[in-house]
């Protein structure tokens, strides 16, 4: 099999570090699993802009499109504006996700052992990690963040903004159907066991999320092994909290999603360990979901886990498109490195609570890949 071409977008702030990591880690997997990658790597966002004009170079984009997979840092500092106001490399982002029709949005939260948990005891213990492992799957193209929107201004005052929320039925119709696709994949609630796809949205108040409704029941109707559950997203964002236990895959729209998700991300130890995919029916991309963090930049301590567990998901997407076997045991091991050095608890970034630089994190991760490469061998 020709090396999957796996195109590098480390963007602003502290993109450039956790890439290194991530790279890192990736050629640990060449060695120990008898893989290799054909690394392209670009330039792209806020600072790119400001030295060139431009948020991304041209050909980057039909180079994402060719490739087997992309990786993406963080894009976007607060200086960078285009003349428009817009965040200059927000423009890579969506043109990713709307250009690819990356239309899901996958945002694992999983609580890994000796992570201490954001919200349980104020950080005085460990909670049980085998209380959160569930999935938020957000719809990626459409709600809010469609480009449908504009401002009225007269005499040099805005008046009026209105932004546009768009459901379509194929919209709906194809993300809830990955969410339950994915229940099938996985071991179910961890409270329960039971595969469960829950269809978070308001439909009580608005005619997009009834017909968003709508739509899951018809696709839930196909899955009879998949148990349907409900819930709005106010209430949602409050039993999240409260018993994750309860949840498996979640499915939402747009902007529901997104708020979901980072409230999420509190349960499994911050943004430093949260990872995301936008997963189309053709292509991938794979990034952290803590954003550039320009006031830790170039300082060597943020947490890499994030981007590191986003190239795991990056791997076992790989294995299961070209049906691989390496790439899916590699992507294991990457989970199993991550895990037996949270255990060890040696190499842990402040945010966990120990004082390790983020490129000595990267480095016991790469270690710990090629340990347990040798084990397997």
């Amino acid at each position: 099999m020709a090396a999957p071409r796996i195109v590098l977008l480390a963007g602003d702030g502290t993109g450039p570090e956790v890439m290194r990591e991530a790279v890192k880690v990736l050629k640990a997997v060449e060695s120990g699993f008898g893989l290799s990658f054909d690394f392209v790597p670009y330039p792209c966002g806020g600072k790119h802009y400001l030295e060139t004009g431009e948020e991304w170079p041209d050909g980057a984009f039909e180079s994402c499109k060719a490739a087997d997979a992309i990786l993406l840092g963080a894009v976007g500092i607060p200086e960078a504006r285009l003349p428009n106001g817009d965040l200059a490399g927000a423009g890579v982002i969506f043109g990713l996700r709307f250009g690819l029709d990356l239309y899901a949005n996958v945002r694992p939260t999983k609580l890994y052992p000796n992570v201490r948990h954001k919200v349980h005891d104020a950080f005085k213990s460990v909670w049980e990690s085998d209380k959160v492992d569930l999935v938020i799957v957000r719809e990626n193209t459409e709600g809010l963040y469609t480009p449908a929107r504009g401002v009225l201004s007269r005499g040099g005052t805005d008046e009026l903004a209105i932004d546009s929320r768009v459901i379509t039925r194929k919209g709906a119709e194809r993300v809830i159907r990955f969410a339950f696709e994915l229940s099938k994949q996985r071991d179910g609630a961890p409270g329960d066991g039971k595969k469960r796809v829950t269809c978070v949205d308001k439909s009580n108040v608005t005619a997009g999320d009834r017909l968003w409704r709508k739509v899951y029941d018809e696709v839930a109707a196909q899955y009879p092994g998949v148990e349907r559950d409900y819930a709005y997203i106010d209430a949602f964002l409050q039993w999240l909290v409260r018993s994750p236990e309860a949840y498996d895959v979640a499915v939402a729209p747009n902007e529901w999603g997104d708020i979901a998700t980072d409230l999420a991300a509190v349960l499994q130890g911050g943004m430093g360990m949260a990872a995301g995919a936008n997963i189309g029916d053709e292509h991938g991309m794979f990034e952290p979901v803590h954003g550039s963090a320009p006031k830790h930049a170039g300082r060597d301590t943020v947490n890499p886990i994030a981007m590191i567990l986003a190239t795991q998901m990056m791997l076992d997407w790989l294995g299961r498109r070209k049906r691989d076997r390496a790439l899916q045991a590699a992507a294991t091991g990457v989970e199993a490195a991550v895990v037996n050095v949270l255990k060890a608890g040696k190499a842990l970034t402040y945010d966990l609570g120990g004082s390790a630089k983020c490129s000595e994190t990267g480095t016991a991760i790469a270690r710990a890949v090629g340990r347990l490469s040798r084990k397997r061998a």
